[in-house]
């Protein structure tokens, strides 16, 4: 049930994000989430899309190096708190979070947050079991 992430390495230069952009603007990809983190030399750009193939395929036709990696999605009441109870509910089942980034959706009062944690599974089952709902990349595809 796990969305897929595309992580992207990137050049820390001007212009390296607009590139990647434009590729997948060309190839008629939207980016439902992103998240950018920098070193001095690269950046990890990670990206929730409508369609992982072909931007798997367009960006690496463009000599970028990616990977896929399975994350879990979680719809979150759009009110304080909300996002602390979610990741209570990961602390008490003893699951590790490596890093979340959050978009907010086309409905209204819900935001979407995107988990890597060391057990989707388990994650996914303790989030469901304290009443969250998971989002699939088709549910992505909706937005």
């Amino acid at each position: 049930m796990s969305l897929k992430q595309l992580t992207v390495f990137v050049e820390n230069k001007q212009g390296a994000l607009v590139k990647i952009t434009e590729t997948l603007a060309k190839n008629d990809i939207n980016i439902r989430a992103l998240s950018i983190a920098d070193t001095e030399e690269f950046g990890i750009l990670r990206l929730i899309v409508t369609d992982n193939e072909k931007a798997f395929n367009a960006l690496t036709s463009e000599g970028y190096l990616i990977k896929i990696t399975d994350v879990v999605g979680v719809k979150i009441g759009d009110q304080p708190g909300k996002l602390s109870k979610a990741l209570s509910v990961l602390d008490e089942n003893h699951i590790n979070m490596e890093y979340l980034y959050a978009f907010m959706s086309r409905t209204e009062k819900h935001a979407y947050v995107v988990l890597r944690v060391a057990d989707n599974l388990h994650a996914e089952q303790a989030l469901e079991q304290a009443g969250f709902h998971m989002i699939t990349d088709a549910d992505v595809n909706k937005l």
